[in-house]
């Protein structure tokens, strides 16, 4: 298999090239973003902490530093990210990686891609049932470019309608976790007058089949819908494996595969003449936790720090709180009801934007506030991100309580 992936890759590279006239375009940006974190005094991590000083390390602040440069001609498209942070705890970290690398051709209504390269799919701004591919990390405090996956691709085109053909991670083993495993998807698109729609389909060796369908409306010059289905026959996930009430000597939160997940979302996007925008998002995602399940979960916390009045050792007892964590980063979704609304305007260079997350099950809220300025090279982003809600609400006690942040980016 590895050899035939080096092969498309060479054969793509050499027929994209076939035009040596071709001027190679090159270009990119420099970021740097300051982060400044506070530490939530609800949940697992500040009970831990409380037990044992420093046994969780709490959020940290810092300045980090992006270079991304970018090329393309001949065939081949390069994405490149040069990163350097600072902490306010920890020295200077330094790492490098590829974007995009990869080969294309195209050849008449069809486009051939091979190589490490960013597919997303789905309609959602909030979340993505379809985002089979990619697989995307949705609502980050600030939009950089994603790191892509391995792939051969294969799209048609014509006047109203595209298939997509896709084998992600072509050369991974087939045990590989969620986004990094092995599958063959397919996507089709229609434009039917103000509509567009799309059906997906997935399938994996180890996870199974999975199908979906989307679809986007325009209504009117100031109104769009959009909704999306997923139903997957199995998908990864954790879950807790050990007796509730003991204390356990390894971590008792491992991989598990769920059965026959569905995710749903429903929006709407209205925007008047003002350029003043409304979104509104209903979601549904399976893979996340029960309520049962999350009842469990705040259970076994509270059973957890009541052990040390019954002389169990705080550092035992410590631990297995900082386990407890890992249900924070189970699926997607913390719950499995969600509800987004985002008011955003856009004044010329200027656009401030609020929009508020909210869990029905336990009224938990993630409340974010940003200012953005636009101008031809250089953009600058400021804001500030606030977890909330009811003292037993699972945002509420996440280990980060609350995130300013301002960014700036000049292009070439």
């Amino acid at each position: 298999m590895q050899t035939l992936w080096t092969g498309l890759v060479g054969a793509l590279a050499m027929a994209g090239s076939a035009s040596w006239g071709q001027a190679i375009e090159t270009g990119g940006q420099v970021r740097l973003e300051w982060t400044q974190a506070q530490a939530g005094a609800l949940g697992p991590v500040a009970q831990a902490n409380a037990l044992q000083s420093g046994l969780v390390a709490e959020p940290d602040s810092g300045a980090t530093l992006e270079t991304e440069l970018r090329a393309s001609g001949h065939g081949l498209t390069a994405v490149a990210t040069l990163q350097q942070q600072r902490w306010e705890t920890r020295t200077v970290d330094g790492r490098a990686w590829m974007n995009e690398l990869y080969a294309s051709h195209d050849a008449d209504s069809w486009q051939l891609s091979a190589g490490k390269k960013i597919v997303g799919w789905d309609v959602g701004y909030g979340f993505r049932p379809n985002d089979m591919v990619q697989q995307e990390n949705r609502r980050t405090l600030v939009g950089t470019t994603l790191e892509g996956r391995p792939l051969l691709l294969a799209e048609h085109f014509d006047a109203s309608a595209a298939w997509s053909f896709v084998a992600v991670n072509p050369t991974g083993d087939r045990h590989d976790l969620g986004a990094k495993e092995p599958a063959l998807l397919a996507r089709y698109y229609r434009r039917s007058g103000a509509a567009d729609w799309y059906g997906f389909a997935r399938s994996a060796d180890r996870t199974g089949a999975s199908m979906g369908a989307a679809v986007a409306w325009v209504a009117d010059e100031s109104l769009e819908l959009h909704g999306s289905v997923r139903h997957a026959a199995r998908m990864d996930g954790t879950a807790f494996s050990s007796p509730a009430s003991a204390l356990t000597s390894s971590n008792p939160w491992q991989a598990q595969v769920q059965e026959g997940v569905t995710q749903a979302l429903l929006g709407a996007t209205w925007t008047n003449a003002d350029q003043i925008s409304v979104l509104a998002e209903l979601w549904w995602d399976g893979s996340a936790a029960s309520d049962a399940q999350w009842d469990a979960w705040s259970e076994r916390n509270q059973q957890l720090a009541a052990l040390t009045n019954h002389g169990a050792p705080a550092a035992a007892v410590a631990g297995n709180l900082a386990w407890q964590t890992q249900a924070f980063g189970a699926a997607s979704s913390l719950r499995r009801s969600n509800v987004l609304l985002r008011l955003s305007w856009q004044n010329g260079a200027w656009q401030p934007a609020l929009d508020v997350l909210f869990t029905p099950a336990d009224q938990g809220r993630i409340v974010t506030a940003s200012l953005t300025w636009q101008g031809d090279r250089v953009q600058v982003q400021a804001g500030v991100r606030a977890n909330g809600g009811p003292e037993n609400a699972v945002i509420a006690q996440l280990p980060v309580r609350s995130t300013a942040y301002v960014m700036a980016s000049w292009s070439f």
